[in-house]
């Protein structure tokens, strides 16, 4: 599973609070994070529900992840935030990988095909896909069709690519037709699903 956000902002906190509910464990999330606090993906890992974890900065507020990870009860992925994108952005775009600098000569080298090329070394990394992809936008239309607000854009925009299955959490859902052509960030062909959560005042 895919969940779109940068820390809490743009985190589809209601799909993952749902997704909690449903009784889905043994999971491999991908996320910038691994949350913070006891809500939305901090409870995934307070309810042990997730088996391994893709991201790139699983902040010292991440308690609930970091208690299960010393104990060995998940295991971590470290992806630098730019490879993490990219890795997605090719797994939306069916490309099979690709080759980058960051990385070579540390631990996260380990095992990687590598490649020199114009007197640069370079890893070869391999495309991201999901299941399903949960994501947060502001406003969504019945095609699908989403807006993002500010920082609501970071990994949302990107992740809508690289799933089978792409629910949105939006704030408000609009009448089809209403978002001008400008204000749609994500197509409504990336999107299987959306659903309202009103924002509290």
């Amino acid at each position: 599973v895919m969940f779109g956000g940068f820390g809490n902002a743009g985190m589809p906190g209601q799909l993952i609070e749902a997704l909690l509910l449903q009784g889905a464990g043994s999971l491999t999330v991908i996320s910038n994070g691994a949350g913070a606090g006891d809500f939305a993906l901090g409870a995934l890992f307070r309810e042990g529900r997730v088996r391994r974890l893709v991201a790139s900065f699983p902040a010292p507020s991440a308690k609930q992840f970091r208690e299960r990870y010393l104990k060995g009860e998940i295991e971590l992925e470290l992806v630098p935030q730019g490879t993490l994108v990219d890795r997605i952005r090719a797994g939306g775009s069916g490309l099979g990988g690709f080759y980058t600098p960051a990385g070579v000569g540390t631990e996260l080298a380990a095992g990687k095909e590598t490649r020199v090329i114009n007197g640069r070394e370079y890893l070869f990394e391999l495309p991201l896909h999901a299941d399903f992809v949960f994501l947060k936008a502001h406003r969504g239309d019945r095609f699908g069709n989403l807006s993002y607000r500010g920082t609501m854009r970071n990994f949302n925009m990107v992740m809508a690519t690289a799933g089978k299955v792409v629910v949105a959490e939006v704030d408000q859902i609009v009448p089809a037709g209403s978002l001008s052509p400008e204000s749609v960030h994500t197509p409504g062909i990336f999107v299987d699903a959306v659903v309202q959560v009103e924002r509290h005042p």
